[in-house]
């Protein structure tokens, strides 16, 4: 039985040049949420191509991911898409504090499908977005813990639309699910990140949100307390350089580190 499980290893080793574990730990796994598809899955190719090493990146909303990983989901580095779901991780220990960077920015707009006849809305306070949604809904993230949403919360409140608003809201699992609402048609006004409505051609920005009105839309970024992952100090210098702030702020990201040399 030895002889075989040795015999095994052996091809293993021959075939890929190393043992299993080492193999193993040519991967880094990312927790990040949902609105950084894209442009981070872009980041992750630029960052495996420059160092061999494989980025799976699961995307959720940051409140669902940080529950995750306190379940014990298997994460290597986190992102979060607020600093009070990162705090939250920090106050858990589930993230090394001294690895904590405010890496990234949005923008909070409001979109209409594509083919709307709204053009241009003026966001102030008073504004009446109740009224201008009719008797239809209004497609926003999960505004008691999504982040997505409680930025719209948080906007609406202080322009004081918020009382009128809440009965009409179609409240979704992440900011992600609330842009396809609106690109399918399904409602006619969503509260999204100005980064998702770039991405889906099936909806336009029809205005924008003080950022008076909200706090700053923020992304930080740090590693997973319970991983020993070696890669994960690389990876996270890589988010910091400025090939990755060159792919961020194509997607419409703000970055908020000066740059590291690569």
């Amino acid at each position: 039985m030895f002889a075989r499980l040795f015999a095994i290893l052996g091809l293993f080793i021959a075939l890929t040049g190393a043992p299993p574990t080492a193999v193993a730990q040519e991967s880094l796994t990312v927790f990040a949420a949902a609105s950084l598809r894209n442009a981070l899955d872009d980041a992750d190719a630029a960052f495996s191509k420059a160092s061999g090493v494989k980025v799976t990146a699961s995307y959720a909303a940051t409140s669902a991911l940080a529950k995750q990983i306190e379940q014990g989901a298997p994460a290597d580095v986190f992102v979060s898409a607020d600093l009070q779901w990162m705090d939250y991780a920090v106050q858990h220990k589930l993230v090394t504090p001294e690895t904590r960077v405010n890496l990234l920015g949005n923008r909070l707009v409001l979109i209409a499908p594509k083919d709307s006849k709204l053009d241009h809305v003026a966001i102030g306070h008073g504004f009446d977005i109740a009224k201008l949604a009719g008797g239809d809904r209004i497609a926003v993230a999960d505004t008691a813990a999504v982040p997505a949403g409680r930025y719209a919360k948080a906007a609406l409140t202080a322009l004081g639309s918020w009382a009128a608003a809440e009965p009409k809201l179609a409240q979704a699992e992440n900011v992600r699910a609330a842009l396809a609402y609106v690109a399918r048609g399904e409602t006619p006004l969503g509260i999204v990140y100005e980064t998702d409505a770039k991405i889906e051609p099936g909806v336009k920005i029809v205005g924008v949100f003080p950022e008076s009105s909200h706090p700053p839309v923020t992304y930080p970024v740090a590693a997973v307390a319970a991983s020993k992952n070696p890669h994960i100090a690389r990876y996270l210098n890589f988010l910091q350089t400025q090939a990755a702030k060159t792919i961020f702020e194509k997607y419409g990201f703000s970055f908020l580190v000066p740059p590291k040399a690569s």
